[in-house]
């Protein structure tokens, strides 16, 4: 509630476009203000004042007769009906002109001070002059921060009325003040709203408008003008939770900002209407960088309806789409659980800039130091909070990221930051940009949540044998992971970086490990002699620098023990957990492993298929097993590591020994026991979509070893066959390896 007015100034507008409902909505410039004072306390009205807005009038500031002649002609031609016309050049000073002689109108009568616009609804002011005056970084005076919607004050009076459809004229033939409507303008006949309005028309809105003021003020309904409607001034920056209620209805999602725009660009692309405090949200793609979408939340959905409005309109030299947004999608952006976060932004009034490619050994006095070097006089741009307002962007074990956000205490300052982008920290150069309080929950988010190795979503396995998938307690450890690799590093790399234990891997065992799109991952296995030699070198090799011949860049690599069953199982698609590579000893529970996702979850019922002969029909017909499995060819002894020339990678999809024969025991996990018959299951990952035959062509492949075709079942892009002897797996995948099957297949042994 806010105390009474003195004077309200009842406000029109027009534009070079639209009006009406479609007022504000083409982004055309205003040329036509008109008002009228209403004195409240005596109830009477003043005079009715016109300004022009002439843009293309270049002779303006010439002789004060030239003027007066402009002005008088206007007159004539137009037949207006206002007692004072004035001119202007420019947006910028018609709005100056405006307040200066409302104010000096004001003061003339010497009857109060209080002064208060009061328009026709809610664009006048809303979608016409602050969206302007804001694209033309213009300064709007103080009077066109609050106003009355005379809409809603009618409203108070007849419940029933439609805020859309009530205007002057409704409103006057329900108060019974009869109107003088000029033919050339019937509001009551079908009117497009595109269409540009007459400027006659506009001083007699303004008339019937004072004239309705008057009708409410008067007896019966005694009216009083008290709640004004607000325009907020600047916006305010904010954390959200996670928990907190967003109404659908206040909440829309635009589409195709400039990279570099902050969440101030877009409050004064939506100037004039209130943005919840922290309701602007930068929308981040995969790789964490601003994809050109915001979610903005509004304090009401009038708000929210009248930013549809703005459509296409213009930030800069790009339009900007708007759409309708949920409040579960601004969650999703905005909303945060941190309690670091919320205490790094609870301090208001500060800009935000983020850093982007730090070195991960970065501290807070080498931040501090880049952007207020000792040496520089000039140029310098202190950090507000000094180490409390630098915050480290980390993964949840604590390793970091190469983020970090930084905290000023002015706008002056930020941009003195922002000219250091791409400047030198260390050994690396500085990526600047302007943040915003959701961006930086959004990247604490992300990071928070981010798994140490990314999964493929599991295939649907419809039976596959009971086994457990995780490695038994008290495994041997005598593998080591690399992580951190280079992305450019070749083996012979990593056989530089071990030095002194290259002697100690075993033939043709390391790893090197691809992501799902095919790329290097950055991480490496490597099979060692014994458990020993394994911890000795993790101990002494662990954040050692390695470089890459292929490319000038070197990082220093972190180096874990882990044993073959871990091993396998991450190559099978699985994963470790920080926690657990961190550790060298562990327990049954919380050994952080997960199984891969091509065999989750980890058991599933199997059942026994039907025998079709007897175990005595089935004695006759065939001989022992012994007698008509084909001794397989022994391996060749090979070369000691990978060749140069065809290094083989591990996905994370599937686990296949490379080259064929490696490791020793081919498995990384024991024969399932629980088989209906003794036997194995074979894995075919990469059988062509096309293969034409099928599983004839399996059949093919794998004949004299004895797989019977009932037991060969086609998942996706993978096959499984189950062996009837077994042996036979152990012996049969070396030479299976090499048969051509449509394209190259990569076995396992399951």
């Amino acid at each position: 509630m806010t105390a009474q007015v003195d004077y309200l100034a009842v406000l029109f507008t027009a534009t070079s476009g639209a009006s009406g409902e479609l007022l504000g909505t083409d982004e055309r410039e205003l040329v036509q203000l008109v008002w009228q004072l209403v004195n409240l306390k005596t109830k009477k009205s003043g005079k009715v004042n016109e300004l022009l807005i002439k843009h293309d009038l270049s002779d303006l500031a010439e002789e004060k007769k030239e003027e007066d002649v402009v002005e008088k002609c206007v007159e004539e031609e137009t037949g207006f009906k206002a007692d004072c016309v004035f001119t202007a050049e420019n947006l910028e000073a018609a709005l100056n002109l405006f307040h200066l002689q409302v104010t000096n109108e004001v003061n003339s009568t010497g009857a109060g001070t209080s002064l208060c616009l009061c328009t026709d609804g809610q664009l006048h002011i809303r979608q016409v002059i602050h969206p302007e005056a804001a694209s033309k970084n213009i300064l709007v005076p103080d009077c066109f921060y609050s106003f009355f919607d005379l809409r809603k004050e009618f409203k108070k009076h007849f419940p029933e009325s439609d805020l859309k459809a009530s205007n002057v004229h409704v409103m006057a033939e329900s108060l019974n003040i009869p109107t003088d409507v000029p033919a050339m303008w019937d509001p009551i006949s079908t009117l497009d709203p595109s269409a540009t309005l007459p400027p006659e028309a506009a001083v007699q809105q303004v008339q019937i408008m004072a004239s309705v003021v008057l009708a409410l003020l008067n007896e019966p309904l005694s009216h009083t003008f008290s709640n004004q409607e607000r325009v907020s001034e600047k916006f305010e920056t904010g954390t959200c939770s996670k928990m907190e209620k967003v109404c659908d209805n206040t909440v829309i999602r635009a589409r195709g900002l400039p990279w570099q725009s902050s969440d101030q660009d877009i409050a004064r692309f939506f100037r004039g209407l209130n943005i919840a405090k922290g309701g602007a949200a930068l929308c981040l793609n995969a790789q964490g960088r601003r994809n050109g979408e915001a979610l903005v939340r509004f304090v009401s959905e009038e708000h929210r309806d009248l930013a549809l409005q703005r459509h296409k309109h213009h930030m800069g030299s790009r339009y900007i789409e708007v759409y309708k947004a949920t409040g579960e999608d601004f969650l999703k952006i905005a909303g945060g659980t941190s309690n670091e976060v919320a205490k790094f932004l609870s301090r208001e009034d500060q800009i935000i800039v983020r850093m982007r490619g730090l070195p991960f050994t970065a501290t807070h006095e080498q931040v501090l130091n880049f952007f207020c070097p000792e040496e520089a006089l000039k140029e310098t741009s202190p950090v507000s909070g000094g180490k409390d307002g630098i915050l480290f962007v980390r993964f949840p074990d604590g390793r970091p990221t190469g983020d970090a956000f930084v905290l000023f205490s002015c706008d002056e300052h930020a941009q003195c930051a922002l000219r250091k982008h791409k400047a030198i920290l260390g050994k690396r150069y500085i990526e600047l940009f302007k943040s915003t309080a959701a961006e930086v929950q959004q990247v604490l988010n992300r990071y928070s949540s981010a798994p140490l190795i990314p999964v493929a979503p599991a295939p649907l396995v419809s039976m596959l044998p009971t086994v457990s998938l995780l490695p038994p307690p008290g495994s041997i450890r005598d593998c080591l992971r690399l992580r951190g690799l280079p992305y450019t590093a070749s083996i012979e790399d990593v056989l530089s970086f071990l030095g002194e234990f290259t002697q100690d891997i075993k033939p043709h065992g390391v790893h090197m490990v691809l992501n799902q799109q095919g790329r290097p991952s950055g991480d490496c296995f490597i099979q060692m002699s014994s458990a020993e030699r394994t911890l000795q070198a993790s101990q002494r090799l662990h954040k050692h620098i390695m470089s890459s011949q292929r490319g000038s860049n070197s990082r220093y690599v972190e180096v874990f023990p882990c044993s073959a069953e871990e091993m396998g199982l991450v190559l099978m698609g699985g994963s470790l957990s920080h926690t657990h590579t961190h550790t060298h000893s562990r327990t049954r529970s919380g050994t952080g492993l997960s199984p891969p996702p091509c065999l989750s979850p980890p058991s599933y019922p199997f059942t026994p298929a039907q025998a079709v002969l007897s175990a005595e029909a089935a004695a006759a017909l065939y001989p022992p097993m012994g007698q008509v499995l084909l001794t397989p060819r022994p391996l060749l002894p090979g070369n000691p590591y990978y060749p140069a020339s065809a290094q083989l990678y591990m996905n994370y999809a599937a686990y296949y020994p490379s080259p064929p024969g490696s490791p020793t025991t081919v498995g990384f996990f024991p024969s399932p026991s629980s088989l209906t018959t003794p036997g194995g299951l074979v894995r075919m990952p990469g059988v062509a979509y096309n293969g034409g035959g099928g599983v004839k062509d399996v059949i093919n492949a794998v004949q004299a070893y004895q797989s019977p075709m009932e037991t060969v079942s086609l998942l996706s892009s993978s096959l499984i066959g189950q062996s009837s002897g077994g042996d036979a797996p152990l012996m049969s995948l070396p030479a299976l390896m090499t048969k051509p099957l449509g394209q190259y297949l990569d076995l396992t042994l399951l």
